[in-house]
């Protein structure tokens, strides 16, 4: 499991953008980046700074999870006919953690990847505890007992902060989803726009 090497909101304010939509990024009411110089002008940046700050904010957004991991994503896209960056995304969005989120059985992709390490997530019946699990067109997720009773679940699943996509079928009362296919990139609902075509060709130099 990667580590949570910064707090979500940081991650929010060094990118200037509300990544996930929420109500209390810092970026609602402060558009500049952390720190004592976070006011100063923007510099304009270069082709490299602009595929770099696109794979920052698509990496920090399924959890800001760790660049090995990240690249082998994009290496398991290359491999795959079609669309590299469209392949990427499929990826991203078939990891357990990014289902569970999507399924808003929690509020945000950290909380999801908590959830899923702490055994409160089954898939076709099994319990797995790998964030990373890929999940497969048709798979049924459900939560533990003890997860349906938890506050943030609850809480999630009442919050009208997001929509759950059409790629996934969720059940609110009995908490469970099932992953009906691989989206493409015109239908995640990210809250910002992501390119993943930068990524492709910050990865591809």
């Amino acid at each position: 499991m990667s580590k949570r090497t910064s707090a979500k909101y940081k991650i929010d304010r060094r990118m200037g953008e509300n990544l996930w939509g929420r109500g209390k990024s810092p970026v609602n009411k402060r558009s500049y980046g952390p720190g004592q110089h976070g006011q100063r002008r923007a510099k304009k940046l270069s082709d490299y700074g602009t595929q770099l700050q696109a794979k920052q904010k698509l990496k920090g957004y399924y959890g800001n999870i760790t660049e090995k991991q990240f690249r082998r994503y994009y290496e398991e896209a290359v491999r795959k006919p079609g669309d590299t960056g469209e392949n990427m995304i499929g990826l991203l969005e078939r990891r357990l953690d990014a289902v569970v989120f999507r399924a808003k059985f929690v509020p945000t992709p950290f909380a999801a990847r908590q959830l899923v390490s702490h055994g409160h997530v089954k898939v076709n019946g099994r319990r797995v505890t790998i964030p990373s699990y890929l999940v497969k067109e048709g798979d049924a997720l459900e939560l533990s007992g003890k997860a349906k009773e938890m506050g943030l679940v609850l809480e999630a699943l009442k919050s009208p902060e997001r929509d759950t996509p059409d790629y996934i079928e969720v059940d609110d009362n009995k908490a469970t989803a099932k992953f009906l296919r691989t989206p493409k990139l015109s239908d995640v609902p990210y809250a910002v726009q992501m390119q993943p075509s930068l990524v492709v060709e910050y990865y591809s130099r």
